[in-house]
């Protein structure tokens, strides 16, 4: 890392730092155990991210974007569980680490931003308290010290009267504020890789655009990676660099925004860009994609989204496709991906 030469002291990712792998996810299956037996819900799910970059994990609600940020951190419900694959964290296996030497990592190595923050942060303890939290259990600082530096944070993003405001507790914050003070939890040990799970859920388009202000000014100061989960394509083409699109618990397509959004290779992709309103004339058929994503139960055979799409034909049923390279940093899990691309 380096100073800034603007002289306030913010850190870069140098050019170095942006060539090395900040983690590396491949095959990644999660399971839920049913009465009916296991389900698999996140089907071999592999992306990479570097220091100082945002990658986007998109797609419609139960697609498997939570479940997959979930396994990576180690947070998932009882009855889920990680059956195959690795997440590389500087080099490091972390699925395959003790529970005691995960723990550690949580701050300094992964950290997660929740999309519900009123029911992350603990309703008993003052903000302040919870703030300093990592400062005393990471660094071993005194008290005092580790309240000095929940004020800082609290201050760095955009809590008035930190000082005051550090002794209140979590239902005197408004939900924007309460998700700056879970960003600032987040962040305070300078993570690695920070993963945020829609963190501008309930919020007001005004708030929404702050928020994602403030995650943008901290990767940029801190050099970490940012693994942004959500299914807004607003929020995606505005903020990250690359895009995972996920369905069905599986990638389907992935490359540099900009390149995906602009010439799409898989027909779900295609279809979310379509159904976006600004992208059509006023006074024009909104477009969607007809019916709904399949039951993890009850996942087809073949293409998971051939029921829905426009380009199915008779091997859809019966060849599930790989995720192949389509081209210099992109992929996509279509057989006929070269007919989108010569559209």
């Amino acid at each position: 890392m380096k100073k800034d030469d603007s002289g306030a002291g913010a850190a870069v990712a140098e050019p170095a730092a942006r060539d090395r792998i900040a983690m590396e996810v491949t095959g990644l299956c999660v399971e839920v155990r049913t009465a009916q037996g296991p389900v698999r819900v996140v089907r071999d799910v592999g992306f990479s991210v570097r220091p100082g970059q945002t990658l986007a994990l998109l797609g419609e609600s139960g697609c498997g974007k939570s479940m997959t940020a979930q396994a990576i951190a180690g947070l998932l419900d009882p009855v889920a569980e990680t059956v195959g694959g690795r997440v590389l964290l500087d080099g490091r296996d972390v699925l395959t680490l003790p529970p005691r030497e995960r723990r550690r990592l949580a701050g300094p190595g992964l950290a997660v931003v929740f999309q519900d923050a009123l029911t992350a942060l603990n309703p008993v303890y003052t903000v302040g308290s919870q703030l300093a939290e990592p400062f005393r259990i990471h660094q071993r600082l005194s008290r005092r010290a580790a309240a000095e530096k929940a004020v800082e944070l609290m201050e760095r993003v955009g809590i008035p009267e930190p000082r005051s405001r550090a002794k209140g507790y979590p239902h005197q914050f408004s939900g924007g504020m309460r998700q700056r003070l879970l960003i600032a939890m987040a962040v305070a040990l300078r993570p690695t890789v920070l993963l945020a799970d829609e963190p501008t859920t309930a919020l007001d388009v005004t708030v929404q655009a702050q928020i994602m202000e403030l995650l943008a000014e901290l990767r940029s100061e801190t050099g970490m990676a940012l693994v942004l989960i959500t299914h807004d394509l607003a929020v995606v083409a505005e903020q990250a660099e690359e895009v995972a699109v996920m369905y069905a618990g599986s990638i389907v397509e992935s490359g540099p925004v900009a390149e995906v959004f602009s010439r799409p290779r898989h027909p779900y992709t295609r279809g979310l860009l379509n159904s976006v309103p600004a992208e059509r004339p006023r006074g024009t058929r909104l477009l969607s994609i007809e019916g709904s994503p399949p039951r993890p139960a009850a996942v087809p055979s073949g293409c998971a989204f051939r029921a829905r799409c426009p380009m199915a034909r008779d091997r859809c049923a019966t060849d599930p496709p790989p995720l192949e390279t389509t081209g210099p940093g992109r992929a996509s899990a279509c057989h006929y991906w070269k007919e989108l691309a010569d559209a």
